[in-house]
C-alpha cells in the first residue's frame, strides 16, 4: 500500500486530507510543521506528500528544499496544498521540486485528479 505524509499546521486540514488519501487507498501519517515532516521522512520516506506552505518552525518551501537534498528525497511526489495562489508562489514551488499545486480549500475530487496526473493513481 502506498503511503502519504500530510504536512499542515492545521489539525482540521490534516484530518480532512488524511480521510481523503486513505479513501484513495493510501496509508497516512501527519506532521504539523516542516521539521517534523523532515524527521518522519528520515525514518520512512512516503510515496506522496501533501504540503502546506505557511507553517511554524519550518515552512513548506524550506522543507521541500531539504527533502530534495535527502537520500531518496527525489522519490516522493509532492503536492503543495495552500492558500498561496499567486504565480510567484506557484513558480517557486514547482522550481523547488513540487510535482503539483492545489489551492485550499480542496476536496477529494481535486486530490484524486492531481494524484492521477502525477502518477500516484491509475487513471
Amino acid at each position: 500500500m502506498k503511503s502519504c505524509l500530510v504536512v499542515d499546521d492545521s489539525r482540521v486540514v490534516r484530518k480532512v486530507a488524511r480521510r481523503i488519501v486513505e479513501d484513495l487507498g493510501f496509508t497516512c501519517e501527519e506532521a504539523e510543521d516542516g521539521q517534523k515532516a523532515y524527521e518522519q521522512c528520515e525514518q520512512n520516506m512516503p510515496e506522496a506528500i501533501l504540503l502546506d506552505w505557511n507553517m511554524p518552525v519550518m515552512n513548506g518551501i524550506d522543507f521541500l528544499h531539504k527533502l530534495r537534498e535527502m537520500e531518496n528525497g527525489a522519490y516522493p511526489k509532492v503536492v503543495f496544498c495552500t492558500t498561496e495562489n499567486d504565480m510567484d508562489h506557484i513558480q517557486r514551488a514547482i522550481s523547488g521540486g513540487a510535482n503539483e499545486y492545489i489551492m485550499k480549500p480542496f476536496d477529494s475530487e481535486i486530490i484524486e485528479t492531481k494524484f492521477k496526473q502525477i502518477g500516484l493513481l491509475e487513471s
